[in-house]
């Protein structure tokens, strides 16, 4: 967290003088009232919606960060803030004395004139919507500059900020285009709500119990992201000729025609057949409704789609923009009271740092909005703050503040009071968000996997491990349930069309995804074919080598395995190979993956540990990856399983 200096700091540094002294008044107020009335519990509660303590601190830059370095934390009922008893009240007075040390500075007639003369070259506006000092954010305040200096410096961000503000706005008219109830209901005939719900109900009800968070909602969400993916919308890098259907190449711009227009598509890119040199147009479409139709673009036609979908489903969902030339979508989950990074090109939720410890990507500004607010969200992506902070040059901080805060203010002011208060209240947690230090999160975070291997590469969004170390350790271990204690047999099957786990010897229980019942994969990951309608695990781009562990453990039992029966189809081209290693206790031997297309038996001697590897290697050229294909079967194929194994025990 922050030091108090920090957040004094700002409070003196981004701001106007007059608004530095209103603000310092009432936090210092509300500290001697609290160290002269300890144990009062009145003093200790400070209501958001009172009109002053909105505008006169909530609404100036550093007003919240000081709240929070003094101990105050968001009340249960969402309307207050309050101190809780256990807080330091040396905190609290130190943070008085550093207040009244500060104003005492600023009203000696030579420092007024400084300050009077910074905010003027700040802009003298602050406002709500990041946050500062290390682990969090903030400005350092500005050396002093002449004249000369000044100016061009003034002049500078006028230009900059006028453009900045422009974006800004763009960004919250195209929002608005997704609350048409005729085109929301676009969408829903075209999403097949019915098999999502079913598909999230067999989620919920196989996973509530280790995660009683989350509610049907969430899981439906996951699997409106799982169809748009997989089964909706499609990737383009070039477009196949329309007229023979060869292979075409990026050749530049050409200008868009009166439709062109009409949908949004001031871009137009030219792509030249290699075969029969025919011209291919592939307009750039931001319109949602026209995307609906063609079902096809990159980063920017994903995210506007998705999030119009996400809003037919009636969920409340952001448009989110980042400067660095990617977007995607934020939901609201009301199981877990906050916003959920949902990424419909990657198929990945709830991943903020993806893009930052994942991609490698050098963020800058990232901004949310929706139809009721907007928000700098920048800081739920980003670890290193500092760095962040000296990239952020297109406009002054405390500008950018007090832009977003006034327009969020005015989004919310067409709204019920009810929604305002839920809004403040949804607010607060994110700023507290903003400003709780992160951890490296331990977990694998892998570069980008949508776009072809050289348009990612050029953008440096591969991400910093190299193929071979992204090992994700899931832990999962089978071990015998009382049911199948009874029975002496663990049976499990996949089916890699559904990507399911089916758990048959224990009540048909069932676990969702190719990763949920795995030990440790290392760069496996699930392949849909589209157009050939196949699905399987294959190695990640660029790997030589991968895979997929499964684990047994009968260690707590005084059963042990006597036999196993395996059946593992595979697929392989060219030079590609899939081979099993086997280990029974303390005894390992290899199978090849061709003997196990049909069921096999294996004596494993009454050993109670077994863990069970597939190897995918091999392969030529750029498509070696896709020459060991594990449990390739139709996507149409809901019934056969390629995978099946059983465990007889004694």
């Amino acid at each position: 967290m922050a030091s108090p200096y920090d957040s004094i700091n700002q409070l003196v540094n981004e701001n106007a003088y007059e608004e530095f002294m209103t603000a310092s008044k009432i936090l210092i107020k509300f500290a001697v009232n609290i160290l002269e009335n300890p144990s009062e519990s009145k003093y200790r509660r400070i209501r958001i919606s009172n009109p002053t303590i909105q505008n006169k601190l909530l609404n100036v830059a550093g007003g919240m960060e000081c709240l929070f370095e003094m101990g105050f934390q968001e009340a249960e009922d969402g309307e207050c803030l309050m101190l809780p008893n256990t807080a330091s009240l040396l905190t609290l007075k130190r943070m008085k004395e550093d207040l009244s040390r500060s104003r005492e500075k600023l009203e000696s007639p030579n420092q007024s004139v400084k300050s009077s003369n910074q905010s003027t070259l700040l802009g003298a506006v602050g406002g709500v919507g990041t946050v500062g000092g290390e682990g969090a954010v903030g400005v350092v305040a500005s050396q002093p500059r002449n004249h000369t200096q000044t100016s061009r410096l003034a002049q500078s961000y006028l230009e900059t900020e006028a453009a900045f503000l422009s974006r800004l706005k763009d960004g919250m008219r195209r929002v608005m285009n997704y609350e048409k109830p005729e085109l929301q209901q676009k969408a829903r005939n075209i999403i097949p709500c019915e098999q999502l719900q079913s598909e999230a109900r067999l989620k919920y009800e196989a996973n509530a119990r280790p995660s009683p968070n989350l509610d049907i909602r969430d899981y439906l969400l996951l699997s409106l992201l799982h169809w748009f993916k997989t089964s909706f919308f499609h990737w383009v890098d070039t477009l196949p000729c329309f007229r023979c259907n060869g292979q075409t190449q990026n050749t530049g711009y050409t200008a868009p025609s009166a439709d062109d227009m009409r949908w949004g598509a001031s871009r137009v890119e030219s792509h030249q057949c290699n075969v029969c040199g025919h011209t291919n147009r592939f307009p750039r479409y931001t319109n949602a409704e026209k995307l609906l139709e063609t079902c096809r673009g990159r980063c920017g036609e994903w995210a506007e789609c998705f999030t119009l979908c996400c809003r037919a489903l009636d969920f409340e969902a952001r448009y989110v923009m980042d400067w660095t030339d990617h977007v995607w979508t934020e939901v609201y989950s009301n199981s877990q009271s906050r916003w959920l990074h949902c990424d419909p090109c990657e198929n990945i939720c709830d991943k903020p740092l993806l893009y930052e410890s994942g991609w490698g990507k050098k963020l800058t500004y990232v901004i949310a909005m929706s139809k009721d607010e907007i928000q700098d969200v920048t800081w739920r992506y980003v670890l290193k703050h500092q760095e962040v902070l000296a990239r952020r040059t297109l406009c002054r901080e405390n500008w950018l503040r007090r832009t977003i805060h006034q327009l969020w203010k005015q989004k919310i002011s067409t709204l019920t009071a009810e929604k305002q208060k839920q809004l403040w209240h949804r607010l607060i947690c994110e700023l507290t968000e903003f400003i709780t230090i992160k951890n490296e999160n331990t977990e694998h975070l892998p570069g980008r996997s949508t776009g072809s291997l050289v348009w990612r590469e050029a953008r440096g969004e591969l991400g910093r491990s190299a193929p071979g170390q992204q090992t994700v350790l899931n832990n999962f271990v089978f071990r015998p349930t009382e049911a199948e204690r009874e029975c002496e047999l663990i049976h499990v099957t996949y089916n890699c069309a559904t990507d399911k786990y089916i758990r048959i010897s224990s009540d048909s229980e069932q676990r969702m995804g190719w990763q949920a019942c795995t030990f440790s994969a290392q760069d496996v990951f699930r392949k849909e074919e589209l157009d050939w309608r196949m699905a399987y695990l294959a190695r990640c781009e660029g790997s030589a080598y991968a895979e997929v562990v499964w684990k047994f453990d009968l260690t707590d039992t005084d059963l042990r395995i006597s036999k196993m029966e395996l059946k593992a189809e595979s697929a392989i081209f060219e030079n590609g190979a899939i081979s099993w290693r086997l280990c029974a206790g303390d005894n390992c031997f290899m199978q090849n993956g061709a003997s196990l297309n049909t069921l096999m038996t294996f004596d494993l001697h009454g050993c109670q540990t077994l863990t069970i590897t597939a190897v995918l290697q091999g392969g030529r050229g750029e498509n070696a990856w896709q020459h060991a294909q594990l449990f390739r079967q139709s996507t149409t194929d809901i019934e056969n399983c390629p995978f099946e194994l059983k465990l007889f025990l004694n």
